[in-house]
This record gives structure tokens, sequence and C-alpha cells, in this order.
């Protein structure tokens, strides 16, 4: 198989926006899952995957956030950071962040030698949204994987994707088929 293009950044596939009681429930998230699923055959070693913590103490604006969801507020090894037990053991390479956006010194780091990020996961309007900005204004092209990307709702799912494709070419909204498509 022919490793796709660029680097799979799959964004926060955790347990909090996995599981249907959670304050913070995704409720496509299955589907976003089945599309991550498709796309790592293709990227090979080159998937870094990412989890949303919450900071030892919030500071900033962050301070609001927390006292408006106030059950995050729990150590990195809690369970509801944890990514699910489908993509843990396949997370080789683990970025953690307290802030909505990963693009950190380390995932530019792994993105750097191919130039392309491709993103994938939850929610589109929120983390997706926020690395694919940070990393498009750095000049990475940025890839956003719709079909493997799922939002706190349709609608908002929806929005993201058209505020992204607006960044064109810096940012392009594309599906699984095109993302692994591109290596053949």
């Amino acid at each position: 198989m022919t490793t796709a293009p660029g680097h799979l950044a799959v964004i926060d596939m955790q347990r909090v926006f996995a599981e249907p009681d959670s304050p913070w429930a995704t409720p496509r998230f299955a589907e976003a899952a089945a599309g991550v699923r498709r796309l790592l055959p293709a990227f090979d070693e080159h998937v870094t995957f990412t989890r949303f913590v919450a900071p030892e103490k919030p500071t900033g604006a962050w301070r609001a956030y927390y006292d408006q969801w106030p059950f995050a507020l729990q150590p990195p090894d809690a369970p509801l950071w944890q990514l699910t037990d489908e993509f843990a053991s396949r997370a080789r390479h683990l970025v953690d962040a307290p802030t909505f956006g990963k693009w950190t010194p380390e995932l530019a780091d792994r993105v750097a030698p191919t130039g392309t990020l491709v993103l994938a996961g939850v929610s589109t309007d929120c983390c997706v949204l926020s690395t694919a900005l940070a990393a498009a204004d750095s000049g990475v092209e940025v890839l956003v994987v719709s079909d493997a990307c799922a939002g706190v709702d349709d609608d908002s799912h929806a929005k993201a994707l058209h505020v992204m494709d607006l960044y064109r070419p810096l940012i392009r909204v594309v599906t699984v088929a095109e993302a692994v498509g591109e290596a053949t």
C-alpha cells in the first residue's frame, strides 16, 4: 500500500466525546471513528493522536470555562480523557494539550517533513477548527476530512466545514476517499 501524502492528526477521539451520557458527547462520534479507521492504514507511521486534557489550574478565560464545566477538571490520566479503546492501542504518537487547538510544537515537528496536515476527529466546530486555523497560519497545507470528523451537532459541523473551506488554498475540505485517493 502506498502511504498517503501528509501527516494525519486524529483529534481527540476520547471517551469524554464518545460516551452518550457525557456532557460533551458528540452525537456522530461513531461515524467519525469509522472515517478515521479508513484513514489510518493509508498513513502508516505518519499519524499522531491528540487528547484534550484539563490544565492543573485554569488561568485567564479558562477559569470561566471550567466554572461552566467543572466535571472536566480531572487529571490527564482520568478515564474521561483516555482515547477510546479502539484507538488507544493504535496511538503510537500522542500529543496532549489543555487547549482546543492541537497545533503544538510537537505536532508541527511531526508534520514538517511532509508539509501537509490531514485532520480528522472531534469536534469539527472546536478542536479541529482551532487546529486547522493555527496550522494554516503557520504555512502548512491543511486537509480536513469531512466524513472523518463530527461536530457537536450536524449544523455546527457543516458550518465549521464551510468556514474552513473559505480559507482555500490554505485549508481544503476533502472526503476520506479523496484523502486516501491522493496516494494512488
